[in-house]
């Protein structure tokens, strides 16, 4: 290893970095961005923003007097633009400079954000697809100006050389790329003109495409020939609805159920959002696409909207919105968050419009959507009054709105959980009971809030107790004949902290009902490992938080033909493994999942039923 010449590097002195140009550019062009295609995305961008200063210098010019026009043959990729061009001292500066960008002079400091690209790297994409990039320009901002040729290559090395005037007819730069042979999926003529169309279709300078056919003026060789939608002019509201859902489903590939105009003139941004027309699942959000002046920036833009629009996606055209380095998605910052509130506010805007004047349209979009509309009314006090009414709920008068529910029954019941409905919902029914599934995200909370919507109602928590207290006692007599039935039930079943009991209730079909909530069985569980671990530091800790665990219930319904049998076996094994089924039949019931000693025990009280049924067959 050399040492440092401390005579000429005295301790203290300011060094500069040593930069390997290839490797750098290696970084840059193969790991910022996504893919190679955008390598034309950038070349476009480049013009586009070369058009844009061109104009400010020469505002009073026809409005298609400047354009880009790309030529692709299987040989070369050429982009040729009418832009305001580069002078000698330019290419040395920005051409060859990394990290440096010609939008960033003090000359047009003040029309920065008239620009897409502020990053001056994007020329190094082309790296992707090519070992060397020939540039050739001329400027419009000095008359009879000379041309310039600039060579870049791959090792980080350039030459420049000046030409007359007349090697370059007009202002403007052409960029030509010599395709490598690995890079043949993204040059070819007919990708070129694709990936022209994907990225350029709403620019607003002229861009045409020539494949070197001979049909430069072929009406197809359009990059962008229609402006975007929204800036038209229709005859009517209907025709532009009709085109704007036209759009949509053109972009995205659905129909759909309705377009929502977006326009933002703080931020420059116009586009739609299109009404996904069949539900998503909860949480999934949806890529959006977004332009910043024309351009497209990303097609999976999720950082536009909030996460509980996931219902709709959206292309939009923005001025003002900043892009990152890679121009691939956008920059986290303030006018974003302003953005983001601004779109929700017209989406909810949307849904009120609906909810007042449209009600076919508001219920075609509850039933796809119900799930995001639940989760921006329990945050928006305001979608919360507007359309808590209108949203489905699972009761026990089957799928149903809050508002009818609430006519029929004066309290409302609500579960923690699924499981706990399902195990109760039939039983509940029968009893006259209104219980409202709650164990759907958001939906219990909703369910509280229905007296802020409808004075007068009255919502409680569904516990064990309130469901007992509705089964009817039997009678003292039939009670002391079924004694000897259930002491042995209680004793089989004493291991699952099970107590049983003997009442009449409707379905008469329901032979038991097991009445044991989610937070009884965490109860259990955590006293039984406390006793576990008893004399230890563990079981003191638990035994502190230890409370008398609430026990689970086996119902037995009277009405039952199969339990008024039961009750009457005076055979203790038999009477045990009669419990054990019952127990185990309203546990599948329940649908909640079983612990490996109830799974255990079904299977055993099955087989031992069966044995003893073959036994007094024989």
């Amino acid at each position: 290893m050399t040492l440092p010449d401390t005579a000429t590097n005295p301790a203290g002195a300011d060094r500069t970095f040593q930069v390997d140009l290839r490797g750098l550019v290696d970084l840059l062009s193969h790991h910022l961005y996504s893919s190679p295609r955008v390598y034309l995305r950038e070349l476009m961008q480049n013009s586009v923003d070369a058009l844009t200063a061109r104009r400010a210098l020469e505002p009073a010019a026809p409005a298609d007097a400047f354009g880009v026009r790309l030529y692709a043959d299987g040989s070369v990729v050429r982009v040729e633009d009418d832009g305001v061009g580069l002078s000698e001292t330019d290419v040395h500066t920005f051409l060859a400079t990394i990290g440096r960008s010609s939008k960033r002079t003090e000359q047009i400091a003040e029309q920065r954000g008239d620009f897409i690209g502020q990053f001056g790297i994007g020329l190094l994409s082309c790296f992707l697809v090519a070992d060397e990039i020939h540039v050739l320009s001329r400027s419009a901002r000095t008359p009879d100006a000379p041309a310039v040729e600039w060579r870049g290559r791959g090792d980080g090395s350039y030459t420049v050389r000046t030409l007359p005037a007349s090697a370059v007819p007009r202002p403007g730069t052409t960029v030509t790329l010599t395709p490598r042979a690995d890079a043949g999926e993204w040059t070819r003529p007919a990708q070129v003109h694709a990936l022209a169309r994907h990225f350029g279709s709403l620019l607003r300078h002229p861009v045409t495409f020539d494949d070197g056919t001979g049909r430069p003026g072929d009406p197809t060789a359009s990059v962008n020939p229609d402006p975007a939608p929204w800036t038209r002019t229709y005859p009517t509201p209907g025709a532009r609805s009709r085109a704007l859902a036209a759009y949509g489903e053109n972009v995205f590939g659905f129909t759909p159920l309705d377009t929502i105009e977006l326009d933002l003139p703080a931020v420059g941004l116009k586009g739609i959002a299109c009404v996904l027309p069949e539900a998503v699942p909860a949480g999934r959000r949806h890529g959006h696409r977004v332009h910043v002046k024309g351009m497209l920036l990303s097609e999976q833009a999720e950082e536009i909207l909030p996460d509980w629009a996931f219902f709709v996606r959206c292309v939009v055209d923005a001025e003002s919105l900043r892009p990152t380095a890679s121009r691939e998605s956008l920059y986290e910052d303030d006018t974003l968050a302003a953005v983001r509130d601004a779109l929700a506010e017209r989406l909810r805007a949307w849904i009120a419009r609906a909810a007042a004047s449209d009600p076919d349209l508001l219920a075609r979009f509850l039933q796809a959507h119900h799930l995001a509309v639940k989760s921006l009314a329990v945050h928006d006090d305001e979608i919360l009054r507007m359309l808590l009414p209108w949203l489905p709920f699972e009761t026990t008068d089957g799928h149903t709105t809050l508002d009818e529910f609430a006519r029929t029954h004066r309290t409302v019941l609500v579960t923690s959980s699924v499981e706990e409905f399902r195990q109760v919902a039939a039983i509940a029914s029968a009893a006259g009971l209104g219980v409202v599934n709650g164990g759907y995200t958001y939906d219990r909370e909703l369910v509280h809030r229905l007296p802020e919507i409808r004075p007068g109602a009255t919502v409680a928590d569904l516990d064990p107790e309130t469901l007992t207290a509705h089964l009817d006692p039997v009678d003292r007599e039939t009670e002391l004949a079924a004694a000897a039935y259930l002491a042995q039930a209680r004793d089989a079943l004493a291991v699952f902290d099970c107590d049983v009991a003997l009442r009449t209730f409707q379905p008469a079909s329901a032979p038991a009902l097991l009445v044991d909530s989610r937070e009884a069985r965490h109860e259990r569980t955590r006293s039984q490992l406390a006793r576990e671990q008893e004399g230890g530091l563990w079981g003191d800790i638990l035994g502190a938080l230890r409370q008398e665990a609430p026990r689970a219930q086996l119902i037995l319904n009277q009405l039952n033909p199969l339990v008024r049998t039961a009750v009457t076996i005076d055979e203790p094994e038999l009477a045990r493994t009669s419990a054990e089924a019952l127990y185990g039949q309203a546990a599948m019931l329940s649908r909640r999942p079983l612990r490996p000693a109830e799974s255990s025990l079904i299977n055993r009280s099955f087989l031992d039923l069966l044995a003893h049924a073959l036994r007094k067959d024989s």
